[in-house]
């Protein structure tokens, strides 16, 4: 009768382990949902600054192109490393809501900024600071040109390290 008593008690106490571990994996799990999507919140709230530093209404981020259906009219603006990340990630202007009003002479100037860009992540600075030129002259409120013209007159005066690969560390919210 020990032994039976003794068999039970094991067996209860290997369920509440069980249940003790099952309780713990499920608690690991959302946690690590909650990781990620305050990991979701923390970059949409930094494109929302973004924004501004930009000159644009509205940025969304790679992992957000990825999952849009449809065709839609978009600029990769950088790849940036957000405050407390180490990894960068491509950020995206939505064009659809301009008009020819809105944004003068868009498919130019999306045409140099995108060769400019490339330029600029090639540490071509002098012929990518040309190609932005070129984007501002087509359409002169166009503040993302603006950006990168001052980004390549100071990485033509100060190099960036070696080991840089285009990205751009934001400091700002």
């Amino acid at each position: 009768h020990e032994r039976n008593l003794a068999l039970m008690f094991l067996r209860e106490h290997e369920r509440a382990l069980f249940t003790d571990r099952a309780e713990i994996l499920a608690t690991l799990h959302r946690n690590a949902e909650l990781i990620q999507q305050g990991d979701g919140v923390n970059l949409a709230s930094r494109l929302e600054g973004a924004c501004k530093i930009y000159g644009t209404q509205i940025i969304i981020s790679e992992l957000t192109r990825k999952r849009l259906k449809g065709i839609y009219a978009l600029r990769e603006l950088d790849r940036i490393i957000v405050k407390g990340k180490t990894r960068p990630v491509s950020i995206y202007e939505v064009l659809d809501f301009h008009n020819d009003e809105s944004f003068p002479n868009r498919m130019s100037v999306v045409d140099h900024f995108t060769e400019g860009l490339k330029l600029y992540r090639e540490a071509e600075f002098a012929r990518a600071l040309h190609e932005f030129e070129r984007a501002l002259a087509a359409n002169e409120n166009d503040k993302p040109s603006a950006l990168y013209i001052e980004r390549c007159r100071t990485f033509m005066e100060v190099p960036p390290p070696a080991n840089w690969a285009g990205e751009w560390i934001m400091t700002e919210k």
